[in-house]
């Protein structure tokens, strides 16, 4: 049996549905990953780089994406595991996105499960506010997303199986210090992601939203405050993945640090205010 047949097989991670009931799991659950084709985009370090190594440590077939493609090969190379596609592109060339898209298209048949994971971070405030470095978050957190959306959508649909994860951030759910402008481009992403859901699930399409709190990774080490429950990439990794098996929509994580978030941001914005003023002491 040719690998394209033996990956044909796991492509329903998600199937043809009517609308979610009312209790129970919003997307299908994941049996298991071994033949799955993953495609992972922003793998080069963080929490996609440790997708990319937990993904083929279960048997997955894995394609890994980012702009470096030594740095790709030192992911996958590492640990003993099976070998993976590696796919160096831009995110933000959309035609570099599409044409990586229909190259892996043609080779495995078919794309089980596309997990977008590209994204930079600085911290600001608006007392150091940056055009430039505005724009560059802008361009790779939100825009490179649409410009991956239309290669990836149309063939999902035709498939009318797979699944779509956006990672996103709990920087998303409410205004914070020092993500002035992260934190938009993430709200946006959570926007983005509900939308998707009411559209491609009829279709038998899976959305995933993932929004970890604060992971230590190469662009979190630029923060100069004390991050709660930090976690590492690993263990983000291990969370979205369990996340993807049991079927949520939202994976957010560690619930300790995100649930009070999630609280936070019911309350009336004089209460919220405060309650980020004293918490962070600014």
């Amino acid at each position: 049996m040719s690998p394209d047949a033996v990956g044909s097989r796991f492509l329903p991670v998600a199937t043809q549905v009517d609308a979610p009931r009312l209790f129970g799991p919003l997307n299908p659950p994941v049996a298991g990953w071994t033949g799955r084709r993953v495609w992972v985009v922003g793998a080069s370090s963080g929490i996609g780089a440790e997708l990319a190594r937990a993904l083929l440590a279960r048997g997955a077939r894995v394609a890994v994406s980012a702009r470096r493609a030594e740095a790709l090969r030192e992911v996958v190379g590492a640990g003993g595991v099976a070998p993976a596609e590696i796919v160096p592109l831009d995110v933000n060339d959309a035609a570099a996105v599409a044409a990586a898209c229909e190259s892996l298209r043609a080779r495995w048949g078919g794309i089980d499960l596309v997990l977008w994971v590209a994204g930079t971070y600085q911290p600001m405030r608006a007392q150091d506010f940056e055009l430039e470095a505005a724009r560059r978050m802008l361009d790779t957190n939100l825009v490179s997303v649409f410009g991956g959306l239309a290669a990836i959508l149309p063939m999902l649909l035709a498939q009318g199986a797979g699944g779509l994860a956006l990672v996103s951030s709990v920087a998303g759910y409410s205004g914070l210090p020092h993500a002035l402008v992260y934190g938009p481009t993430k709200a946006a992403l959570i926007n983005l992601a509900e939308s998707l859901y009411l559209d491609l699930r009829p279709a038998g399409v899976g959305v995933y939203l993932v929004n970890p709190g604060y992971v230590d990774t190469p662009a979190t080490a630029t923060n100069a405050y004390t991050m709660p429950a930090l976690i590492t990439a690993r263990e983000a990794a291990e969370s979205t993945l369990r996340g993807i098996e049991a079927g949520r929509f939202e994976i957010h994580y560690p619930k300790r640090f995100t649930s009070w978030l999630k609280f936070a941001r019911l309350l009336p914005y004089r209460l919220y205010f405060a309650l980020v003023r004293k918490v962070t002491g600014l």
